[in-house]
Order: structure tokens, then C-alpha cells, then sequence
């Protein structure tokens, strides 16, 4: 099965490398690689350039005009221009585990979207990473021995925990989904798909704009709505989040939510998506 991993970009071509460095270990070789920018600078174009000719595998790039945040526009974008069965969401400053894409193709299923969690670096071991001290592939063998450091590193990231990993239906992995209660939340930035069904609810939202919830919050319910499960990559499809300052919120996320709580039940498809209802 061809996969296409979509990543979501703005600028950061130093990540992006990162990124494709971890594409070249990957375990599972039948991918394709869309790089949705969210804007169109010549230092992005140029980065792909290079990778196209270093790499072996493909990729495609998709640019809009840089107008504002309109992640949901540029992954869109993506979508139509994917040619995988399969499609895997990740962000631009997400560094993947070897056995990444592996193991997502192992959990999916028809009606079912896979979703993981990741490890927020704090900045000293985001630099080892861009400043090449430390490569993807060695962070994730000795993640175990380096667990205090990373944790400590972070600080109130936190979430470090989340780089142990399990076998996939191993006994762990088996009683952990036998035991879990709690619904498992969509995460946007390690979440994967058939490409069918971001067609059957017409793609991410454009019409939440900035809105961090368009990318999880609002994906979730509508896929739940059309008789899709949740299902938990967790310790299974990990990745490294680079760390970043956070931005004070532009948007007003009670405002959000009562949009959506108006629309539950009523627009599983949205209205301005893969296509303009």
C-alpha cells in the first residue's frame, strides 16, 4: 500500500531536514512525501530542490499564498495533490521514530484513524539535533539512557514519557488496549487515514482558520459522526517535537467551541474543504 506523508510547514527548512532525515531510515519504503507550506518562499522551494536530488524518495511540494494561518488550507491542498491510498499527517517540527510509518500501516483499517502522541523536546536537545550533535536515528535508539536528561531538558513540556516504545500487539500493547477506558483524543500532528475518509468528511475545516482545533478537535467528532473509531498509536508511532516558544493564542478558543457544539450532529461533512459544498 502507497502511502503519502503530509507535512504541515512554514519556514522552518531546518526542521524539514530533520524531517527527511528520519524519512530515510524508515522501515516502510512505499511512501511519498507532500510538503504542504502554508505559504510560498523561495528558501522552502530551495530546500525541496535539494532533497528531491538527495533523497529516494518522492516529493511533491504544494505552496499558497502567505496569507495569514491557513494550515487547513495548505493541507488541503496536500490531499488533492497525494497519490497514496494511505495518508499520515505530521507537523513541520516533528521528527519521526524508524518504525514510524511501519506501524501506522499496521494499525489502519477501514473506518478507523490512527493517532499518536510525541515527545517535546525542551532546547537543548532540539539543537543537538539541528545543529547535527545528535542524528534522528541515535536520539531514538538511546532514548532509554537518555530519558532523565531529555525529561529534565524539558521541563515544563513535559510528556517525555512518550518516546518509550512497545511492541506493536505485543503483550503490553494488548493489555494496554484491553485495559484503556477513557475515549483516546485525536492528535492532528501524528494522526493517519485512509485517504477515503478525509474525502468522506471533505478534509480539514478552512472555515475555522487559525484555530488549533481544526486540526484535532473538529476532525474528531466528524470523523465519530460518520462511524469512524479513534484508534491509539500511543508508545507504538512515536515522534521528537522540536521545541519552539509558544505564541499567545490569536484566536478565541470558547468562541470555537460553541461553533462546534452548534454544528455537532448536523455537519460531519464540512461545508469548505476538499470541495466547496
Amino acid at each position: 500500500m502507497k502511502v503519502s506523508i503530509i507535512i504541515a510547514v512554514y519556514k522552518d527548512t531546518e526542521a524539514l531536514e530533520l524531517i527527511f532525515r528520519s524519512l530515510e531510515y524508515q522501515t516502510y519504503k512505499n511512501f511519498e512525501v507532500v510538503v504542504a507550506e502554508d505559504g510560498e518562499s523561495i528558501e522552502m522551494a530551495k530546500a525541496v530542490d535539494i532533497a528531491q536530488t538527495k533523497y529516494d524518495f518522492s516529493i511533491v511540494h504544494t505552496i499558497q499564498e502567505d496569507n495569514g494561518v491557513r494550515k487547513s488550507v495548505s493541507q488541503n491542498n496536500a490531499i488533492r495533490h497525494s497519490s497514496g491510498e494511505y495518508l499520515i499527517f505530521i507537523d513541520g517540527d516533528c521528527i519521526l521514530y524508524s518504525n514510524f510509518i511501519e506501524n501506522h500501516v499496521i494499525l489502519s483499517a477501514e473506518k478507523t484513524v490512527v493517532s499518536g502522541r510525541r515527545v517535546n523536546l525542551g532546547p537543548q536537545y532540539s539543537n543537538y539535533l539541528r545543529e547535527k550533535v545528535l542524528d534522528p536515528l541515535e536520539l531514538e535508539k538511546s532514548f532509554m539512557f537518555k530519558y532523565f536528561s531529555i525529561q529534565k531538558d524539558a521541563s515544563i513540556e513535559r510528556h517525555t514519557e512518550e518516546g518509550f516504545s512497545i511492541h506493536i500487539n505485543g503483550l503490553i500493547h494488548t493489555l494496554m488496549k484491553k485495559l484503556r477506558k477513557k475515549k483516546f483524543p485525536l492528535l492532528g500532528c501524528n494522526m493517519s487515514c485512509y485517504k477515503a475518509a478525509m474525502v468522506d468528511i471533505n478534509g480539514f475545516d478552512e472555515a475555522l482558520g487559525n484555530s488549533a482545533m481544526a486540526g484535532d478537535t473538529d476532525l474528531e467528532w466528524r470523523f465519530e459522526g460518520l462511524g469512524y473509531k479513534i484508534v491509539s498509536a500511543r508508545f507504538i508511532a512515536n515522534q521528537f517535537h522540536l521545541f519552539h516558544k509558544r505564541k499567545a493564542s490569536e484566536y478565541d478558543r470558547g468562541q470555537d467551541l460553541q461553533m462546534l457544539e452548534n454544528r455537532k450532529n448536523k455537519f460531519f461533512r464540512c461545508r469548505i474543504g476538499l470541495e466547496k459544498l
